[in-house]
């Protein structure tokens, strides 16, 4: 069994905007009335997502430009590759879609990190995504059930840390050994009990890792 690793939400999390955001935004004005929907608990998130993905109707090219436009934590590719220099792995574990998730790493170099999320394809003119209900971690309401790759991957290391954002990432959060807790996910951990570490960037998860010696300075 491996010692630790470091698993992060991506939207939020990594990125400073989700993408589904910049796709209202720019593209799907209409989305606005869909994420109200959605934020009743009226909408599933995978078809609230799938909606909004496929209705941004530019070439790849364009798309791909985007993505690339979506500003990110700039502590995090740095603290990643601490993380990988000091034995540890890191994994990012998204419940949007791996498509806009590769190009972003490829940006910043990061290299080596095992993404679990939704399968996505460019396809006229649209992100799709490729969900399959007898995958080993299908989740009906997110396409990807968080909790069953956490509960996977501390089969295999120690310790597992995980980081998030949002109500997605409260139900892993339940398994990790540590959670480093931002924006709405503090209120939603607070309110079920769940023991986390409040942050506001890579650079205090960083700063928690150097203290407890896993990382050097």
């Amino acid at each position: 069994m491996k010692k630790w690793a470091f698993v992060s939400d991506f939207d939020g999390t990594i990125s400073k905007k989700d993408f589904y955001h910049m796709v209202i935004e720019q593209y799907f004005p209409e989305g606005k009335v869909l994420m109200e929907k959605w934020k009743a608990g009226e909408m599933k998130d995978i078809d609230f997502l799938a909606t909004v993905f496929q209705s941004i109707n530019q070439e790849e090219a364009q798309i791909i430009e985007d993505i690339l436009s979506i500003p990110i934590d700039e502590y995090a590719p740095p603290f990643f590759r601490q993380v990988q220099e000091n034995g540890g792995d890191v994994f990012i574990l998204s419940a949007g879609t791996d498509y806009y998730i590769h190009h972003v790493l490829k940006k910043y170099g990061i290299e080596d990190i095992k993404v679990f999320s939704n399968e996505g394809k460019f396809k006229e003119k649209n992100v799709h995504m490729n969900i399959d209900p007898a995958h080993k971690h299908y989740s009906e309401r997110y396409g990807i059930d968080k909790s069953k790759v956490i509960l996977e991957l501390k089969e295999q290391y120690e310790h597992i840390y995980f980081a998030g954002d949002s109500e997605p990432d409260s139900h892993p959060a339940v398994y990790a050994d540590l959670t480093f807790a931002k924006n709405g996910l503090q209120d939603l951990l607070n309110e079920r009990n769940i023991s986390f570490i409040p942050v506001e960037s890579f650079q205090e998860v960083e700063t928690y890792f150097i203290e407890k010696g896993l990382i050097g300075k």
